[in-house]
């Protein structure tokens, strides 16, 4: 009898893989240095798995008039306290408390005009409403193969409960 091998977790799954590459290229075009010290031939699976697993907070949002979050790595899983199916999908405004969201969205819109931005700082909510400070955040316009903006990324490592 033959054993199916186990699936994939949702991070190393076809679209995932794509959005991880648009994530780590975006990042490099906007910030000239990658996020990750990746040698340049790494496998992209290899390269989403690194950027799952990294100790710095990853997450991106589609560009919809809503956005929603396209990516959590698992630092902003643990952070947010939601596993990726919980996570991934919802409206990216959803991170942040009601009363937060304006100064999120003018960084935001800041970010897409300059095409990136850093030393964001705000806070934010996880999924049982405890808040924490986000700082020194670096926000980015994640552009596709044409150079259209189709996203924005951030990543912080600098946070506290409050």
């Amino acid at each position: 009898m033959r054993i199916a091998a186990p699936p994939d977790p949702p991070w190393l799954c076809s679209p995932a893989l794509e959005i991880s590459d648009l994530i780590l290229q975006s990042y490099r075009q906007a910030w000239g240095r990658p996020l990750l010290a990746l040698p340049a031939s790494t496998h992209p699976r290899l390269a989403a798995q690194e950027l799952f697993s990294a100790a710095t907070v990853v997450a991106a949002h589609d560009g919809g008039d809503d956005p929603r979050l396209i990516y959590a790595n698992r630092a902003a899983l643990s952070l947010w306290r939601r596993d990726w199916a919980a996570m991934v999908g919802i409206p990216s405004r959803l991170t942040a408390e009601p009363c937060e969201r304006a100064a999120r969205a003018d960084a935001l819109a800041l970010a897409l005009q300059q095409g990136s931005f850093n030393g964001y700082s705000g806070i934010r909510v996880d999924s049982h409403g405890r808040r924490f400070r986000i700082r020194n955040a670096r926000l980015w316009t994640l552009r596709d193969s044409q150079g259209q903006a189709c996203g924005q990324g951030a990543c912080f490592a600098d946070w506290c409960w409050l």
